[in-house]
């Protein structure tokens, strides 16, 4: 009885030990972080629920558990300094530089459109080229993926279609060679598709999971080619 007594024991010891080890084992590794910047439309102004179906949310669902997907869009945020509400000036740009991504998707432009924004246009690209790298010298040392904007369909909120396609999206192609980060085109996946823009600016539900889609696509297709 002692014998069967001291084998149980040292079963039930190395059931424990075995347990502990296999339990460190499969501890949850640390998320992939992912920063959505931008303005109303990643913040995801006009959706009924946007903390469902903004592009960041829908984004985050897409990629599964093995990332972590934050929203820091601030609606009528500008990327020119000197524009009408920087998005330089916000607490929330500098959550986004705490939050220490590990992928980081800028999608600011549309409201540097406006004229009164616009006679700063002589300065919309070094200030572009200042934030990528306030992310570039991060320490997590993050993918980056810059977004050409999507459609403005009308004149809405003073933003005009004709800066964005001649000004502001050959610039942002410009910073994406010279800084060697990626882009995102979310322009042409929207073209004909005025449905999907309400007011002309603000993709709806529909449009928002379009943009988390060509986003997705762009983040796994840049993991795939690193592997």
């Amino acid at each position: 009885m002692k014998s069967f007594s001291k084998q149980l024991l040292t079963l039930l010891f190395l059931f424990t030990i075995t347990f502990v080890s296999f339990a460190q084992e499969v501890k949850p590794a640390t998320p992939i972080k992912v920063a959505c910047i931008g303005n109303s439309i990643t913040f995801g102004a006009g959706i009924e629920n946007r903390e469902k179906d903004s592009y960041p949310s829908v984004l985050g669902r897409l990629l599964g558990e093995k990332y972590e997907v934050k929203n820091f869009g601030f609606s009528g945020r500008t990327m020119l300094r000197k524009g009408d509400n920087p998005y330089w000036n916000e607490q929330m740009f500098q959550d986004a530089i705490a939050y220490n991504p590990n992928i980081v998707i800028i999608k600011l432009g549309t409201n540097d459109s406006k004229p009164y924004n616009w006679k700063y246009k002589d300065e919309f690209e070094k200030d572009y080229r200042d934030f990528v790298d306030v992310f570039k010298n991060l320490t997590s040392k993050p993918k980056i993926f810059v977004c050409k904007p999507v459609p403005a369909f009308r004149i809405n909120f003073d933003i005009r279609d004709s800066i964005i396609v001649n000004d502001i999206i050959p610039i942002i192609e410009r910073i994406s060679k010279d800084k060697n980060v990626e882009i995102i085109d979310l322009y042409k996946p929207f073209e004909g598709k005025e449905i999907l823009l309400p007011d002309g600016i603000h993709p709806n539900e529909a449009g928002a999971a379009l943009m988390a889609k060509v986003i997705y696509k762009a983040i796994i297709e840049k993991e795939a080619s690193e592997k």
